[in-house]
């Protein structure tokens, strides 16, 4: 039996050599429910959904939703017990990778079906992956106000209203790139203070897989 634990490595591996430049980051949050790995190109970020053949279907029509509102591709990943039925679990638009175990004990995978353009992702979604002062970097990029003291979601919303959506995915994906988990919360911490907030207590994040550019 393949499990998820088995399936990640390889699975990043195989997506580095495909798509060049990326980066993948794991278990990110994308409203109540979370991605088990998302990973950023230069110009799109795609969602992907591990289900080993120790997994049932039981929450995945409730993640695929979500999945469509955050990303603009997404992928899922089914070992070779589901790979008959993960068709009917979900929308033509995305893509299925099938893993199975051959005879050396390595994977194989198979790309049943490429991922098409996500016709549900919501902008207004998609922005909130952006911490604050990505935002505000954004706004620095595009000659935007300032608007320091609106939430993040107004700013939000207010980029999304204002910026071309074709230059936006851009800059929402270099700024994934860029982030950086071992100093984010001295940048947040920072850019609060610079603008008359209260600090923050320090919170330990996820060390995430780092960007990989095999594109040379």
């Amino acid at each position: 039996m393949i499990y998820d634990k088995d399936i990640r490595e390889p699975l990043f591996d195989l997506l580095e050599v495909k798509y060049g430049k990326t980066r993948i980051l794991e278990e990110k949050q994308i409203g109540s429910a979370r991605a088990d790995a998302v990973m950023i190109t230069e110009s799109d970020i795609y969602g992907i959904e591990i289900k080993s053949d120790a997994d049932t279907y039981a929450r995945l029509s409730r993640q695929v939703a979500y999945y469509d509102l955050y990303y603009d591709y997404n992928y899922v990943v089914v070992g070779s017990s589901h790979g008959n039925h993960i068709t009917e679990h979900v929308p033509d638009h995305w893509g299925i990778i099938t893993v199975e175990e051959i005879e050396d004990g390595s994977l194989d995978f198979y790309f049943l079906r490429e991922p098409e353009l996500n016709p549900n992702m919501d902008w207004y979604k998609k922005i909130e992956i952006l911490w604050r002062f990505e935002l505000a970097h954004i706004q620095e990029l595009n000659d935007l106000p300032a608007y320091k003291n609106k939430s993040k979601k107004t700013v939000g919303e207010m980029i999304v209203d204002r910026v071309p959506h074709d230059v936006l995915r851009e800059q929402v994906c270099m700024e994934l790139f860029e982030r950086d988990y071992d100093t984010i919360a001295e940048r947040i911490n920072a850019y609060r203070e610079a603008n008359g907030k209260k600090a923050r207590r320090r919170r330990r994040y996820k060390r995430r897989r780092k960007k990989k550019d095999v594109s040379q």
